[in-house]
C-alpha cells in the first residue's frame, strides 16, 4: 500500500489504523464490563447490543447532512476528542467504584453517533486526498485497517482484559484517539467549494442519489440485500461450531482468524483484481465467494468450513473496495457525505434486521437449515446485480465535476 498511502491520506490513515485497532478492543471489553464487573442479564446485554448499532439507524441520514456542511478534519478531531473522554470515563468511574450498567448505556450511544460522524468524514474525505487514479488503492488500504483490527484486535482485548481487567483495558482504545486525533490535527483538508444549498440540505438527498443513479441503484439494493442474508449467518456461527458440530473453542477462533487473514489478503487482491476483470464482475465475484460460506458450514465437514471462511473474508474484500470506490466516484462531490450515510443506514440497517430474524429463524427451523437460507438470500443479492448494468461495468464512470484533490500527482 506503499504507492498510495503518503501525502495528507497517510495521516488520515495512520489516524484510522491506530482508532480502529482501539475500537477492536473495546468490541470485546465492554460487554465483558457489562458482565463480569456489572453482573448484566441477558435483557441487558442485548440492551447494550442494540443500543451500539442504533445510532447508525436513527441518526444515519442527519450524520450525512451534518458532514456536507461542516469541516471534514474538524469533525475527525472533535469525535476522536469526544470518544477519548466517554471510553475514559469508563475506567474512572470503575476505579471510584461508580460505574453502572446505565453508564455503558450512555457510552454506548454516545460513543456510537461520534463513530458514525467520523466514519463518514472519513469515507467522505478520501476521495479529496487522492487522486482519482488512485482511488481503488485507497479504499483498499482503508479496509486493510478494518480488516487489521478486527483480526488482531479480539486477541490484543483478550490479552488486556486478562492483563488489566476489563475496565482498564478500555484505556488502550481511549488512549488510540489522541494519536487519532493529532493525526486528524495534522491533515490539510482541501477546499470542497461552496457549502450546499439549503434546498439541497435534506435527508434524502442521498438516497435520491443512490437510486436515482442506473448504476448505484442495483448495487445499493444489492449490498442491503446481501449485508441481511449474510448477517442471519454472523450470530449462528459460533452457535452451531459448538453446539452443533461440538468443535473446540481452539477450532472456532481458527475459523475466525482464517476468515480475518483472509479479508486482510483479500484487500492487497482487489485493486488488481478489480483492473483484470472490472468493477462489476469484481463486486459480483466477491459476493458469490461470500455467500458459499453458509453452505460450507452445513456441510459440518471440518475442511470445507475454513475453506468456506477464508472464501468469505476474500470474498468481503473483493466486493467492498469496488463498491465504496464506485459510490465514491459517482456521487457529487457536495453531497458526498450524505451519500456515504444513506449508504451505511441502508446496508447497516439491512445487518441489524438480519442478525434479529436469524434467531428467531434458527429456533423455528433449526441452525442447518437457516444458513442455506442466509446463502439463498446472498445469492439473491447477487443476481440482482447480475440483472443490472453493473455486470459490464469495467471501469470508474466519468469524473463528477467539482472535486479538487490536494494529493500529491
Amino acid at each position: 500500500m506503499a504507492w498510495v498511502v503518503r501525502g495528507e491520506f497517510r495521516k488520515l490513515w495512520i489516524g484510522q489504523l491506530v482508532s480502529a485497532s482501539g475500537s477492536a478492543v473495546t468490541t470485546v471489553a465492554l460487554p465483558l464490563v457489562a458482565v463480569v464487573s456489572l453482573q448484566a442479564s441477558a435483557v441487558q446485554m442485548g440492551a447494550l447490543a442494540a443500543l451500539t448499532i442504533a445510532p447508525h439507524l436513527v441518526f444515519g441520514l442527519l450524520a450525512g447532512v451534518w458532514v456536507d456542511r461542516w469541516s471534514l478534519r474538524r469533525v475527525l478531531i472533535w469525535t476522536d476528542v469526544g470518544r477519548l473522554f466517554m471510553l475514559g470515563s469508563v475506567p474512572a468511574a470503575a476505579a471510584l467504584g461508580w460505574l453502572r450498567i446505565e453508564q455503558l448505556y450512555a457510552v454506548a450511544v454516545l460513543t456510537g453517533v461520534l463513530t458514525l460522524l467520523s466514519d463518514t468524514a472519513s469515507q467522505t474525505m478520501i476521495p479529496w486526498l487522492v487522486p482519482r487514479a488512485e482511488l481503488m488503492q485507497a479504499n483498499s488500504a482503508a479496509l486493510l485497517n478494518l480488516n487489521l483490527a478486527s483480526t488482531l484486535g479480539p486477541s490484543a482485548a483478550g490479552f488486556l482484559v486478562q492483563l488489566l481487567t476489563a475496565p482498564f483495558a478500555i484505556v488502550v482504545d481511549a488512549a488510540s484517539y489522541v494519536v487519532s486525533t493529532v493525526a486528524a490535527y495534522l491533515i490539510r483538508e482541501p477546499a470542497r467549494g461552496a457549502v450546499p444549498e439549503r434546498s439541497q440540505v435534506r435527508l434524502s438527498a442521498g438516497l435520491r442519489v443512490l437510486f436515482g443513479d442506473r448504476m448505484l441503484r442495483p448495487l445499493v439494493v444489492s449490498a442491503a440485500v446481501a449485508a441481511m442474508a449474510g448477517a442471519m449467518q454472523g450470530p449462528l456461527v459460533v452457535l452451531f461450531l459448538i453446539r452443533e458440530l461440538h468443535k473446540s473453542p481452539a477450532f472456532v477462533g481458527l475459523s475466525l482468524t482464517a476468515f480475518g487473514a483472509a479479508a486482510v489478503a483479500g484487500t492487497f487482491v482487489a485493486p488488481g483484481w478489480c483492473r483484470r476483470v472490472g468493477i462489476g464482475r469484481s463486486y459480483l465475484s466477491g459476493v458469490f465467494l461470500a455467500s458459499l460460506n453458509g453452505v460450507a458450514l452445513f456441510t459440518g465437514v471440518t475442511p470445507l468450513i475454513l475453506l468456506g471462511q477464508v472464501l468469505a473474508g476474500l470474498g468481503m474484500s473483493l466486493f467492498a473496495v469496488p463498491q465504496r470506490t464506485l459510490r465514491q466516484s459517482m456521487a457529487p462531490p457536495h453531497l458526498l457525505g450524505q451519500v456515504t450515510a444513506s449508504w451505511r443506514t441502508l446496508v447497516i440497517g439491512g445487518q441489524t434486521v438480519g442478525a434479529a430474524v436469524s434467531g428467531v429463524l434458527a429456533t423455528a427451523i433449526q441452525i442447518r437449515p437457516t444458513l442455506l437460507l442466509a446463502t439463498g438470500g446472498m445469492l439473491g443479492g447477487l443476481l440482482i446485480a447480475l440483472c443490472s448494468p453493473l455486470r459490464d461495468l469495467r471501469e470508474l464512470p466519468e469524473e463528477a465535476s467539482g472535486r479538487r484533490s490536494i494529493a500529491t500527482h
